[in-house]
């Protein structure tokens, strides 16, 4: 015999599997488009961060009339406005946006490589830590390759990074939310 709560959830996870299913089919479709357009994908992600700059900018802006201090007024003002100037610098200059995230992508992926290269080597006697040494060299490679073919890279690096993301976002999302339903059924 179920109790109340059992049957509560059940009824929300009945009604939210179709939209489950349909955010996943949206996911894999949008994850399907960025990976055949990169550049596009890439500049999407590109105004995307510019706007969050921009905003970040206006809240610091906004921090400024609420702090004490001139000094903490005034260092408020002007690190809001090089926010909203390096946020508009990128929506004007989209494709020199996408070549700084080409560029951070490429220091993180060597940061995260070497991290894990060293972290693999102490767990070097447990089993797996072949894995986590392929994905380091892996990392490592994937960022000496952005780096050497700089700034042709970015045409395809980030776009081609997040489409894949979302794809396997959405397949993930997908399988679960299938699997959810037979669960149901």
């Amino acid at each position: 015999m179920e109790t109340g709560v059992v049957q509560k959830v059940r009824g929300i996870a009945r009604d939210s599997i179709g939209w489950s299913i349909a955010l996943s089919v949206l996911l894999i479709v949008t994850g399907l488009i960025a990976v055949c357009a990169p550049l596009v994908a890439g500049v999407a992600v590109t105004a995307i961060v510019a706007w969050l700059i921009v905003l970040g900018g206006f809240l610091h802006l906004w921090m400024a009339f609420h702090v004490r201090g001139t000094g903490a007024h005034l260092w408020e003002v002007l690190v809001g406005l090089a926010y909203i100037v390096a946020g508009v610098y990128i929506l004007m200059h989209p494709l020199a946006g996408l070549v700084g995230l080409t560029i951070v992508l490429a220091v993180y992926l060597l940061v995260k490589g070497l991290f894990e290269l060293a972290l693999s080597v102490t767990l070097r006697p447990l089993p797996g830590s072949g894995l986590l040494i392929v994905d380091a060299v892996l990392s490592i490679l994937l960022s000496g390759l952005i780096w050497w073919h700089l700034p042709s890279t970015a045409t395809w690096a980030v776009g081609l990074l997040v489409g894949f993301g979302i794809l396997f976002s959405g397949v993930s999302r997908l399988t679960l939310s299938l699997a959810a339903k037979k669960a149901l059924a």
